[in-house]
């Protein structure tokens, strides 16, 4: 995925027959929720959900590779979406595109349901940052660089 979902298994053809996949994911968009590092994400088939706001969700953009985003808002023209790791919203995206929502992600073994407490408020107070994402982007890079930059003059 892009956060692609990166595997050899045929993943639309296992939801279009109402199975639930498993699969790693690749990308950052989904960062820093999800990491290609160490993250597996579980996913539905769309059939039968009603997909709401918040909700993580795979679709194939419009003849080329699925993409694991979260579903920022809907009207009449169609679904909008927004990586984690992004402040650009993509749309509109066709139900049609809509393959499945992620249910939880598994990490170090353990799986993480998207109704747990934590996850909830950590997706409600990122999807209010969506404005501001970029500063905090840019912000956060910058700390980084100072910690880094900071390291290797240490070891000269």
């Amino acid at each position: 995925m892009d956060n692609s979902v990166g595997s050899k298994v045929n993943i639309e053809k296992l939801l279009s027959e109402g199975k639930t996949v498993e699969v790693p994911i690749t990308g950052f968009s989904m960062y820093p929720l999800l990491s290609s590092k160490r993250d597996r994400v579980v996913i539905c088939p769309v059939k039968d959900m009603k997909v709401k706001r918040g909700d993580v969700v795979l679709f194939r953009r419009s003849g080329e590779k699925l993409v694991l985003h979260r579903l920022y808002n809907r009207n009449e023209a169609g679904y909008f979406f927004a990586g984690d790791n992004e402040y650009k919203k993509e749309g509109p995206v066709a139900k049609a595109q809509l393959r499945g929502v992620m249910t939880a992600f598994v990490r170090n073994g353990r799986r993480y349901s998207v109704k747990n407490p934590a996850y909830i408020v950590y997706f409600r107070l990122w999807m209010f940052l969506l404005p501001i994402r970029p500063f905090i982007a840019k912000t956060v890079h910058g700390i980084k660089c100072l910690f880094i930059a900071g390291g290797r003059e240490k070891t000269k």
